[in-house]
């Protein structure tokens, strides 16, 4: 714990800023890997969306519209 704080003491506010998460990826700071689990989390939710309009467009929107028929 001790070397901790003395490293936080030495890095002050750039302190877990520009560490990298895997050494052999530099690029990969916690900043980046924040930014890809936002981006990765919206682009979730948009796939949610999209496959429950497909959803209701192939079973109640299509039939409705004469566009095809359901096989029961």
């Amino acid at each position: 714990m001790g070397e901790a704080k003395r490293r936080k003491e030495m890095l002050g506010e750039n302190y877990g800023k520009g560490d990298p998460i895997v050494p052999w990826l530099p690029f990969w700071t916690k900043q980046s890997a924040a930014k890809f689990i936002e981006i990765s989390s919206k682009a979730a939710w948009i796939g949610i969306g999209l496959m429950i309009a497909t959803w209701i467009t192939i079973r109640f929107i299509g039939p409705a519209l004469g566009w095809w028929q359901l096989v029961d």
